[in-house]
C-alpha cells in the first residue's frame, strides 16, 4: 500500500489540518445548512494527473468509496471518490480533503513525469529531504505513487556525508571513517575529482556528484567505472533529468518533485441526496 494511513504522521497531519481549518466550527455551514440534510460529494479529476493521497478521504469521512487509488492515472473528468453524509460534514472537511488530493496528486503527477523523461534508461529517480515542514511522510509517499524512489526520510536512517560535513571533520576520510561504525552504507558528497578519488579509497558505498553539468559528470562516472553508485543531484529539473540520466549514473535525486510541484485541478461537487 503506498499510503498508509495507520502511519502516526498521516493521522497527525489530517488532525493539524483539521484543526487549522475547523478550529470552534464551521460557523458558515452550521447557520445555513440543516442538521439532518444528506449529501453526497464527488470528486472528479478536471485534468490529467496521477493520483496520490485519495486514501485520506478514510480518516476524514465515514466510508467513502474510493473509486481509484494512489498511484493511479486519472484522465479528465474521471471520478476518484464519493462520500455519503451529512452534508454539513461534507462541506467543512471540502477544502482539507481537496488541500490534500490535489497538492499529493501535483507531487505525484510530477514524479511520474520525471520517471516518463528517464524511460529507456537504467537510472532510478530519487526523491530528497526538501519536503514541506511537517508533511514530510505524506509528501515522500506521493513521491513514490509517482513512481520515484525515497531518499532516506530523515537524518536517522542513512549516513549521507555533505561538503559541510567534509569541511567541519577534517576531510573525506575522516568523515568516512567517524561514520563507518555505524554499520550502515556510506553515501559522499564529492565535488572535484580529488574529492572522488579520496571517497573511493575509503571505500564509500555511493558518491553523490553535486551541481555537476551533465558532460562533467559523465566524465567522472567513466572515471569512477562502478567502482561505487553513482548519484547525481543539484540543480535537477524536469527540462535536464534526461541530459543527467543520459550521463549513466545509478540515481538521480530532485527536490524539485516535492518543493516545486503545482497542485492539480480536482473538483468537489456536493449534491442533496
Amino acid at each position: 500500500m503506498i499510503f498508509d494511513i495507520t502511519h502516526p504522521d498521516v493521522q497527525r497531519a489530517v488532525d493539524v489540518a483539521l484543526a487549522e481549518d475547523v478550529r470552534s466550527g464551521d460557523i458558515t455551514t452550521e447557520a445555513s445548512i440543516p442538521a439532518d440534510l444528506q449529501a453526497e460529494a464527488r470528486f472528479v479529476a478536471r485534468e490529467d494527473l496521477t493520483l496520490a493521497g485519495v486514501e485520506l478521504l478514510e480518516l476524514l469521512y465515514t466510508n467513502p468509496v474510493l473509486k481509484m487509488c494512489s498511484g493511479r492515472r486519472a484522465l479528465a473528468g474521471d471520478e476518484i471518490a464519493l462520500v455519503r453524509g451529512p452534508a454539513r460534514q461534507l462541506l467543512t472537511r471540502e477544502r482539507v480533503s481537496l488541500n490534500c488530493l490535489q497538492r499529493l496528486s501535483g507531487i505525484a503527477t510530477l514524479a511520474a513525469r520525471f520517471v516518463e523523461a528517464v524511460a529507456g534508461t537504467d537510472v532510478r529517480i530519487l526523491d530528497t529531504r526538501k519536503t514541506t515542514p511537517g508533511l514530510r511522510v505524506l509528501e515522500k509517499m506521493a513521491a513514490a505513487a509517482g513512481g520515484v524512489l525515497n531518499h532516506r526520510m530523515g537524518l536517522w536512517d542513512a549516513v549521507l556525508i555533505k561538503n559541510n560535513h567534509i569541511r567541519l571533520a577534517g576531510g573525506v576520510r575522516a568523515a568516512v571513517e567517524r561514520c563507518r561504525p555505524l554499520g550502515k552504507p556510506v553515501e559522499v558528497e564529492v565535488r572535484t575529482r580529488s574529492e572522488i578519488i579520496e571517497a573511493l579509497s575509503c571505500g564509500a558505498n555511493r558518491l553523490l556528484l553535486d551541481n555537476m553539468t551533465p558532460l562533467a559528470a559523465a566524465a567522472e562516472i567513466r572515471f569512477i567505472a562502478k567502482r561505487a553508485e553513482v548519484e547525481i543531484s543539484g540543480g535537477v529539473t524536469l527540462a535536464n533529468v534526461r541530459a543527467y540520466a543520459e550521463a549513466g549514473p545509478d540515481f538521480i535525486s530532485s527536490g524539485y518533485i516535492t518543493h516545486s510541484a503545482t497542485a492539480v485541478d480536482i473538483n468537489c461537487g456536493i449534491y442533496e441526496i
